[in-house]
């Protein structure tokens, strides 16, 4: 085995590892260092001197990397933010950033803040390209692997390295299309009902359902669907009832009715979650407050609407 010489390795050899570590593939990581598949190969080749170990190995029609080549990575991206940080020497400029950023959520809180977020980002950070992808029940390998950078979600992560933030919370409401039926006016009616909910995993019913369930509250469900933009459809032009979070009626179920429920709920509440590598990060703590900013024009919005 080769003696690794770190005096060999620079940033672009780090990044590479990293881009072919998390494509599996020679061809998509080029794409996405913008270089012909060739100089990827023959960079391959220089860390594999470098580190004396095959890094990839072929499996099937593509590649897998070996256990050294996924813990370089790890130790690869640790390295990256660490240099970017040291570079970053002038004040941020918001303007000047280019970066893609990778946030994960599932379908409500995607509709609901990351449009708006991404009109501001449009107007003061041209350059940033936004990337969302579903946070399902998000894991502590999301952020500290860098498959993204945020994580808004219910359910947090929980980890030494990680942090969270409180968003928002948000009271369930009971939506019903009004050309149908009338609103459940008492417990009894409610249960009696059939319902719609949201799976978003095999087995794993939403908090609420579970919170219920455990109250030995049990509901009648005829419909499942892998997430809250399924819902109207199923709700509208029926009898069936869906139980989901009010600011829900601002998008996806805002031509449907709601009411309170029938009986009582918890809240929902919902998070800001990110690793602690970008806890002073100047630009990571500028498009955070960006999502804050979203998140209290969501809430005014919903307080006029209460009071409407």
């Amino acid at each position: 085995m080769s003696k690794f010489d770190h005096l060999d390795l620079d940033g672009r050899l780090l990044q590479l590892l990293m881009a072919v570590v998390e494509t599996g593939s020679v061809t998509r990581a080029a794409e996405r260092l913008g270089v012909t598949q060739s100089a990827v190969s023959h960079l391959l080749d220089k860390l594999r001197t470098i580190t004396g170990d095959p890094l990839f190995v072929k499996s099937g029609r593509g590649i897998v990397a070996t256990a050294r080549a996924e813990k370089l990575a790890v130790q690869a991206r640790e390295l990256l933010s660490s240099l970017h940080g040291f570079a970053q020497s002038d004040p941020f400029d918001a303007a000047r950033w280019q970066a893609h950023i990778t946030i994960a959520a599932n379908d409500f809180q995607r509709e609901l803040l990351l449009p708006a977020l991404m009109t501001r980002l449009r107007r003061s950070a041209p350059l940033l390209k936004l990337r969302v992808i579903p946070s399902d029940v998000p894991s502590l390998e999301m952020l500290r692997n860098e498959h993204c950078q945020l994580v808004i979600s219910p359910r947090p992560p929980d980890g030494t390295d990680i942090v969270q933030k409180r968003l928002f919370e948000d009271d369930y409401r009971v939506f019903y299309d009004p050309h149908v039926r009338q609103a459940p006016a008492s417990r009894a009616e409610y249960l009696a009902a059939r319902h719609v909910t949201v799976v978003y995993e095999p087995r794993r019913a939403l908090d609420l359902d579970q919170w219920l369930e455990a109250k030995g509250i049990r509901r009648q469900f005829e419909v499942t669907v892998p997430g809250y933009a399924g819902v109207a459809p199923f709700v509208s032009g029926t009898d069936l009832l869906a139980t989901a979070p009010s600011l829900l009626g601002r998008h996806m179920l805002r031509h449907l009715a709601s009411s309170k429920v029938p009986l009582s709920c918890p809240k929902l509440p919902m998070y800001l979650v990110w690793h602690l590598r970008h806890q002073h990060n100047p630009a990571h703590a500028w498009l955070r407050q960006r999502l804050e900013e979203v998140t209290r024009s969501v809430l005014l919005w919903r307080a006029s609407a209460a009071a409407a």
